[in-house]
């Protein structure tokens, strides 16, 4: 009998599920842990909320409510989903659990003792108006690269590049919607061009041979541009503190404290039988995800796990593609998407209709579309 540890995205707690993260990411996951199961393996399925990711304050500004309250909202009802669609975690976690501050910091914290990171003293823009730095995702401006006028200071989602908040032709904050300006600050980065030549991690990569096109494929390119030094400390009231003398007013970056929360939510799960599954060779770890987080989960999560010495890394990132709705892309912002839980006010009892459909259209090697023709035509609905 094998031991996997299967984890499924963790979404942001700042809007509802839809559909195509049912079937680019849950329902996938479920099937595979659910046929681990009958074949009588030891597997743990592991998910939670992401809530502190800087689209969550966003929330909360334009809402005029905390942050806090954004995420408990949506907590609740993602996990609600969740469960009525049949999604058989073992645990459904969040990052706000005291038990993954500790655990992030703790990371952190052995990272830093083993003079992994660099500290970086760098000019970041700054909101004069609203009186501070700013976050990656608080700052919008053109793709240099595709021209997208709506591309992040962190990643283009048009054509998606890498990007740095300076790459950005006519930069403007989210919070003010003023030109910023630029100031010193100082963070930790993970020097990820070092380690990619270290041997260890050259070792890792011969893994993506065996997996999937599109996940080789966006790695690769990564690897072949060559990774830069990413700060994983943010100037942000809204996060884990990072625990370290002169880091004051700042927090872990969101995607490092995020992936942590598989940790920690496997530690909320089983208590001291957690290294079991995270630090044993014999155990699989495998991520299931969308296609725009392959690179944190293909690359900069191993990165971490591996200079941090004592986990596995993973056997596979099983990315898929992104399900379209009536041939258009999903978009929160335009709120083109069929939500999970009007679903299920809608179509009383009809999650597994729902997931029959979505499975038999999963966006597993490129992207796919869902109608409600098509759905009328593959089921009759009552």
């Amino acid at each position: 009998m094998s031991r996997y540890l299967v984890t499924a995205a963790l979404p942001y707690a700042n809007g509802p599920v839809h559909i195509g993260h049912l079937a680019g990411c849950y329902i996938p996951a479920d099937i595979y842990v659910r046929y681990l199961r009958l074949k009588g393996e030891d597997v743990k399925f592991i998910c939670g909320s992401d809530e502190h990711g800087v689209p969550i304050t966003i929330k909360a500004k334009n809402e005029g409510i905390t942050p806090q309250q954004v995420v408990d909202k949506y907590h609740k009802m993602m996990g609600d989903a969740f469960k009525e669609f049949g999604i058989s975690f073992d645990i459904y976690s969040r990052t706000s659990n005291k038990i993954h501050h500790q655990t992030a910091q703790d990371f952190f914290k052995t990272l830093y003792d083993k003079g992994v990171f660099e500290e970086i003293v760098s000019e970041q823009f700054y909101d004069e108006e609203a009186k501070q730095f700013l976050a990656d995702r608080y700052i919008v401006g053109t793709c240099p690269k595709c021209g997208n006028e709506n591309a992040y200071g962190d990643q283009c989602e048009n054509c998606g590049s890498s990007l740095q908040p300076t790459d950005l032709i006519n930069p403007k904050s989210k919070l003010s919607g003023a030109k910023p300006v630029m100031r010193k600050t100082k963070n930790w980065y993970l020097p990820m061009g070092k380690i990619q030549q270290s041997e260890e991690f050259q070792e890792y990569i011969k893994r993506f041979e065996n997996w999937k096109s599109n996940i080789k494929g966006q790695c690769d390119s990564w690897l072949k541009e060559g990774l830069q030094p990413r700060a994983m400390t943010r100037d942000l009231d809204w996060g884990v503190p990072v625990p370290i003398k002169g880091a004051e007013g700042k927090v872990l970056y969101v995607w490092f404290d995020a992936p942590i929360g598989y940790i920690s939510a496997t530690k909320e799960l089983l208590n001291e039988s957690w290294k079991n599954y995270w630090c044993n060779k014999d155990s699989k770890l495998i991520h299931f995800i969308g296609k725009d987080n392959i690179v944190f989960h293909a690359i900069i999560f191993p990165m971490m796990l591996q200079q941090h010495g004592e986990f596995i890394l993973p056997t596979n990132v099983p990315a898929n593609e992104f399900l379209n709705l009536e041939g258009d892309k999903i978009s929160t912002s335009r709120n083109w998407a069929v939500w999970l839980h009007e679903y299920l006010e809608e179509f009383k009892n009809k999650q597994d209709v729902l997931r029959y459909t979505l499975t038999s259209i999963a966006p597993e090697t490129k992207d796919s579309d869902f109608s409600w023709k098509d759905f009328r035509g593959k089921i009759t609905v009552s």
